[in-house]
């Protein structure tokens, strides 16, 4: 374009060129460029908050109003969310990969208590959301993005028992000249191979302990100490490969949950006229000194009893909120505010011992074994299994098989009773009252008590039962275990 005293003047101006048949057209003027991306997808982070005993992670989580979302704020200085990574108007798209954009706040506030003492957090800053949302664009899939759909390429958490003859089912392979590279080949069918343990995966950790700076004849010690059960953490190279490329670490919190000892159970209990039927008591462990908050002096036919309390079980949630941390009066007001009716998920001393061995929370993994039972929960919040009958294969322990059998008076039939806590039968989906149709193979439903025991201690290493639901005409009379310090504080519920 040319000005002049006149105005515009359209003039259009050639740049002149030379042709070269060598080099071909010389022309400076004519510049060709990829046009800058008008939408570029938002890339959220990945922080990982930890946090010690009693300390808090030092953000506050506030839900929208009227708006879709969840907002980090008040980050508190030098705290582990400002460690982590974590700012103020950011985002939650994910927790320990499970994506909760489109989460209930109250449902999100557990699953976070839930993590325990790790959590990791996938945010985005502020305006990046909201201008992914103004583009309508799929937040679910920015996050899958971000990490990759790496569902099928996570580590997994396998809990092994030894077997008598077959030991754990496992040879320990060392990479000549890498210290800590440890990969595992697995006996066909044998113990840890059933437990989801695969040729040639990578050992991470073994009872939570990490293998990448012990030598070999250390980490033969840790198998060796573990008689009756090792706890791994193990990743195949496939799945290992994506998690560094996709820079997601290699944890136990983001693992899949293959199989664990000690599961955490929940109990619905309905008010009678007495009340519930327990002390609740906060004790002081004497070895540890920690304060724990423990059911204890369930009464004989009581609506605690009657919905399977035990004497010494350790309180983890009320009505789904995570209060093992929490006050004494606090988690006796809950339950009082609750009503006529009351949810508690409980575990015992020792699987709560089990957990914190593994630096874990017992209940990072309890939704997902709700969600994989398969009739999903009943109205006691117990995980219920298909009515028809089953085969259950249980391998022979140190303390036997895991459970004890039962009979009802005068009548036909024998029934699982007590199903010891991580034990075999507990793992292999024996449950109290289950009626036995047959043992190893032989029909049991017209034998007596005596002779279905006697062919159930006849098993040598490992034991098939075929078990069905108990009818209602098979009624059994109550047959629960009791089962435990010094008392800080009790009160009669």
């Amino acid at each position: 374009m040319k000005y002049s005293n006149t105005g515009i003047e359209d003039v259009m101006e050639y740049p002149r060129f030379t042709f070269n048949p060598k080099e071909g057209i010389d022309n400076p003027a004519l510049v060709i460029s990829d046009d800058p991306d008008p939408n570029p997808c938002p890339v959220p982070r990945l922080c990982q908050l930890k946090r010690a005993e009693g300390q808090g992670f030092g953000f506050v989580l506030r839900g929208v109003q009227g708006k879709r979302g969840h907002v980090i704020r008040e980050v508190e200085p030098h705290s582990p969310a400002e460690v982590g990574g974590l700012r103020d108007g950011q985002r939650v798209l994910e927790v320990n990969q499970e994506y909760v954009d489109n989460m209930e706040f109250p449902e999100l506030l557990r699953k976070i208590q839930r993590c325990g003492l790790r959590v990791f957090l996938l945010v985005l800053r502020e305006e990046e959301y909201e201008q992914a949302v103004s583009w309508c664009l799929d937040l679910q899939e920015v996050a899958r993005s971000n990490r990759g759909d790496n569902h099928d390429h996570k580590a997994r958490l396998c809990h092994v028992t030894r077997n008598p003859v077959q030991g754990l089912g496992i040879t320990i392979r060392h990479v000549q000249g890498q210290k800590g590279m440890y990969y595992l080949s697995t006996l066909t069918a044998g113990p840890a191979e059933r437990a989801g343990v695969r040729n040639g995966d990578k050992l991470i950790w073994v009872n939570g302990v990490t293998v990448a700076n012990l030598t070999f004849s250390a980490l033969n010690k840790i198998f060796k100490r573990s008689s009756i059960h090792v706890t791994l953490l193990v990743i195949d190279r496939e799945s290992e490969s994506v998690c560094i490329k996709r820079r997601i670490p290699v944890v136990a919190d983001l693992a899949e949950c293959l199989s664990l000892a000690h599961r955490p159970k929940t109990m619905d209990l309905v008010q009678g006229p007495d009340g519930y039927g327990f002390l609740l008591r906060q004790e002081k462990l004497r070895v540890s000194g920690r304060i724990v908050h423990l059911l204890r002096e369930v009464e004989a036919g009581s609506p605690a009893a009657q919905a399977g309390v035990e004497d010494g079980d350790l309180v983890l949630a009320i009505n789904g909120e995570a209060v093992e941390t929490a006050a004494h009066e606090l988690i006796v007001h809950k339950i009082r505010e609750s009503g006529q009716s009351v949810s508690l998920t409980t575990i015992t001393l020792k699987g709560r011992d089990y957990y914190r061995q593994l630096d874990l929370s017992p209940l990072l993994f309890y939704d997902e074994d709700i969600k994989e039972a398969q009739n999903g929960p009943d109205d006691r919040g117990n995980l219920l299994y298909p009515t028809g009958p089953r085969l259950c294969v249980l391998d022979r322990e140190a303390v036997g098989f895991g459970f004890n059998l039962c009979c009802a008076p005068d009548k036909p039939g024998t029934f699982i009773g007590q199903v010891a806590s991580g034990g075999s039968g507990q793992r292999a989906g024996l449950l109290r009252g289950d009626a036995i149709v047959e043992v190893d193979g032989q029909n049991v439903e017209d034998r007596s008590l005596e002779e279905v025991g006697a062919l159930v201690k006849a098993g040598l290493t490992t034991l098939k039962l075929l078990v069905r639901e108990r009818t209602e005409g098979e009624h059994l009379g109550r047959n629960g275990p009791q089962e435990t310090q010094t008392a800080v504080s009790s009160s009669a519920l």
